[in-house]
């Protein structure tokens, strides 16, 4: 296990798509595929690709064979199993277990170091840990892993289909003589090809204990966040290409908008596109001083 820490900084391209499904559903709007109103384009939010990252990271440690000290350093904070407040308390009653004389050390500077070490999610996309009062407050990190939202490569076109249900959900309907149908709908885009771009800094990697263990476990769960994700409702969603800007330097060699600059995704017809192959990707090669192109997928 390498507890190396990050001194390169990153920044990297994902291109997914959806057939026939929903892949961010808007709460306001009856839980429809997020479009924006003014040009017709889907996107998807940033909440969104973490929590499906979060999601993968659990199911890995949980399932694949791990050292206890890996697995306990990679827990993740947000996720519905036992309040947050909770959590802070636990971190606060665990130093003050330790036998180590940290006195002098203010106790939220300690009880965040120790958020750090022992969540993936805090010490990748930071978090917000002064919500239960000063007495188990665990501060506020700046995650060093930030991601844009997602926005589809060309307009998206929103269906209502209509479903039904035959089974009856009331006792007192099993004495109509006819079958009984409820009608429902589910929102769905037949097809969309989206891109998000994010941000990998190692200056604030080293300020949460991010490592490069970490950094190959983020691009693995990039990969494969929406393998163990399926559902009814999301339709067919896939990672179709992953792709990462390493700089020599712990600032960065280069703009972050120069490289993603470097990657062009257009639509071959005028057609309504309806697969991966109708899109054309086109990559410049010719990297600035300082800055290499690896593609994970």
């Amino acid at each position: 296990m390498s507890k190396k820490l990050l001194d390169h900084r990153y920044d990297f391209v994902m291109l997914f798509d959806v057939e026939n499904g929903n892949p961010n559903g808007d709460p306001d709007a009856g839980n429809s595929p997020r479009v924006d109103a003014e040009t017709g384009f889907g996107y998807v939010t940033d909440v969104c690709l973490k929590r499906k990252i979060r999601n993968y990271v659990d199911l890995y440690m949980e399932d694949c064979e791990q050292d206890a000290e890996r697995k306990n350093a990679c827990g993740i904070l947000i996720k519905p199993d036992k309040p947050l407040n909770r959590k802070f308390t636990d971190a606060h009653e665990a130093l003050q277990e330790t036998k180590a004389d940290t006195k002098d050390i203010d106790p939220q500077v300690q009880a965040r170091a120790y958020m750090c070490s022992h969540y993936f999610d805090v010490r990748t996309f930071g978090a917000v840990m002064a919500t239960g009062g000063k007495e188990i407050s665990c501060g506020i990190v700046r995650g060093p892993v930030q991601i844009n939202f997602a926005r589809s490569l060309s307009p998206v076109n929103v269906e209502d289909v209509t479903i039904t249900r035959i089974v009856r959900t009331k006792e007192e309907k099993e004495k109509e003589k006819e079958q009984y149908a409820q009608m429902g709908k589910k929102s769905i885009i037949p097809y969309g090809l989206y891109r998000a771009e994010g941000y990998v800094s190692a200056s604030l990697a080293q300020k949460t204990g991010m490592t490069e263990d970490d950094l190959a476990l983020l691009w693995d769960a990039i990969i494969n966040m929406f393998e163990h994700d399926h559902s009814a409702a999301r339709g067919k969603m896939c990672m179709r290409k992953l792709y990462v800007f390493e700089h020599e330097s712990i600032l960065g060699n280069c703009p972050s908008h120069i490289l993603f600059d470097k990657i062009s995704v257009v639509q071959k017809s005028d057609m309504p596109p309806r697969q991966f192959t109708d899109y054309e990707i086109t990559i410049d090669t010719a990297m600035p001083s300082g800055v290499k192109l690896e593609e994970k997928i």
